[in-house]
């Protein structure tokens, strides 16, 4: 029995790390057409290597101490997804704070375009000042301009790089502008920066709310994980139930019903994003120094 839990273990542990293997190598994949190909490219990108390493072994680990096939599986998947679930939320504060950037480059090109600038060059003397959040994407900005490349193709560069729907409609003022020389820009920028900041003020309001329920599933977690782990510890015996074919299939059972409640609180705490009202540009496609020419 023993030495078929370590088997099947050690099966599911080498399939686990073939697809995080996957993971971290899907942009070598990308090419390649098929099932597999696509199903890798929706793994998490956190699931780098040595995540993906250090949850198989805790799994094998798990299953060779416990003899069951089932806790190999349930350990190595929860070393890798649990951290993402239960950890702070990087995602979102470096959203909330990229949005807070938008807002103030967006302020900034307004009080250049007060001071009676061109475009051009308000959009180049804003992006050399950007706040740090956007730094990367301004300097490709003010790289695009400076080398020739015209306006309104530089600013759906930026559009791509930022990738984020509130980025569009500042970018797409501004893209107006400098294909249509609208009037009255600075005013539009100054209502834009003020509606960016009520969306950052939104989010933030959203996090707090999330921010409960997320401690709530962390202690239901640590306290069922913890009890857990003191029968098997502590109170083995009780346990031998687990022992048989019929038990492994509770615990299957028991662990596809956690993975599924935390899948829900995942999904009802995932905010929609709006449409993009900028379509990313294609993979390897650059803005081109054709005068008047637009991507």
């Amino acid at each position: 029995m023993t030495a078929l839990a370590l088997a099947c273990g050690t099966v599911c542990g080498l399939g686990i790390v073939a697809l995080g293997y996957g993971a971290v190598r899907r942009g070598e994949r990308e090419d390649r057409p098929g099932f597999l190909p696509r199903v890798i490219a929706r793994l998490p990108a956190d699931w780098t290597t040595r995540r993906v390493v250090i949850a198989v072994t805790a799994g094998f680990v798990a299953g060779a101490l416990t003899t069951w096939p089932v806790a190999a599986v349930l350990t190595t998947v929860a070393m890798l997804t649990l951290p993402g679930l239960l950890g702070p939320d990087r995602a979102a504060a470096r959203r909330t704070e990229r949005m807070e950037a938008l807002a103030a480059w967006t302020e900034m090109l307004r009080d250049t375009l007060s001071a009676a600038a061109g475009l051009e060059q308000a959009v180049l003397a804003a992006a050399d000042i950007a706040p740090a959040a956007l730094e990367p994407e301004m300097r490709n900005l003010a790289s695009a301009v400076r080398s020739g490349h015209p306006l309104p193709a530089a600013l759906r560069a930026l559009a791509a790089d930022v990738d984020d729907p509130l980025a569009d409609v500042v970018v797409a003022a501004l893209i107006t502008a400098a294909e249509q020389q609208a009037s009255q820009l600075a005013p539009l920028l100054g209502e834009l920066a003020e509606s960016v900041r009520e969306q950052v003020a939104m989010r933030q309001r959203i996090d707090a709310g999330r921010a409960s329920v997320r401690t709530g599933v962390r202690v239901t977690v640590i306290v069922t994980l913890g009890m857990t782990l003191g029968l098997v510890v502590f109170n083995r015996p009780y346990l031998d139930p687990f022992n048989t074919w019929t038990g492994q299939v509770v615990m299957a059972v028991v662990g596809a019903l956690f993975a599924a409640s935390f899948i829900y609180l995942s999904a009802i705490g995932r905010i929609d994003e709006p449409v993009r009202l900028i379509s990313p540009a294609p993979a390897g496609s650059a803005p081109t120094a054709e005068p008047g020419g637009t991507s």
